[in-house]
C-alpha cells in the first residue's frame, strides 16, 4: 500500500505541524523500503522527456491547464538518504538536457531570421 500523508486540517501544512505518514514508504529513485524517520522528502524527479511529452499533451488537449502544469507545486516524495548524490546527479543531467534542447530550439528560430536579414 502506498504511503498516505495526513494532517488534521486537510490542507498542506503552512506551519511546522507534524505530518503523519501511514503505509509503506519506498524510495522514489531506488524503490528501497524506507522507515518514515529516515526518508528524505523532496520534489519528484521529472525527466526532460516527461516534461516535453506533458507539455505537448496539455498544449493539444487542455491549453488552459498549461499554467497549472508549469507553475503548480509538486508534492514531495520520499527518497533514501544514500540516493541523494544520485538524485542530485540525475537532476543536473536533466537540467543540462533541457538547456541544450532550449538552445537548439532558439537556434532553429533565430537562424532563419539572421539569414533573411543578411
Amino acid at each position: 500500500m502506498p504511503a498516505n500523508l495526513t494532517n488534521s486540517s486537510g490542507l498542506m501544512p503552512q506551519t511546522s505541524e507534524p505530518t503523519v505518514v501511514s503505509g509503506e514508504l519506498r524510495c522514489a529513485l531506488t524503490g528501497r523500503l524506507l522507515r518514515p524517520d529516515e526518508a528524505y522528502w523532496a520534489p519528484p524527479l521529472i525527466t526532460t522527456r516527461q516534461l516535453v511529452i506533458t507539455l505537448f499533451q496539455n498544449l493539444l488537449r487542455t491549453p488552459g491547464n498549461l499554467g497549472h502544469v508549469l507553475l503548480g507545486e509538486q508534492p514531495n516524495v520520499p527518497y533514501a538518504p544514500e540516493a541523494r548524490p544520485r538524485l542530485a546527479t540525475r537532476r543536473s543531467t536533466e537540467q543540462l538536457k533541457l538547456l541544450v534542447l532550449l538552445l537548439c530550439m532558439a537556434a532553429l528560430l533565430i537562424t532563419p531570421i539572421i539569414l533573411i536579414i543578411s
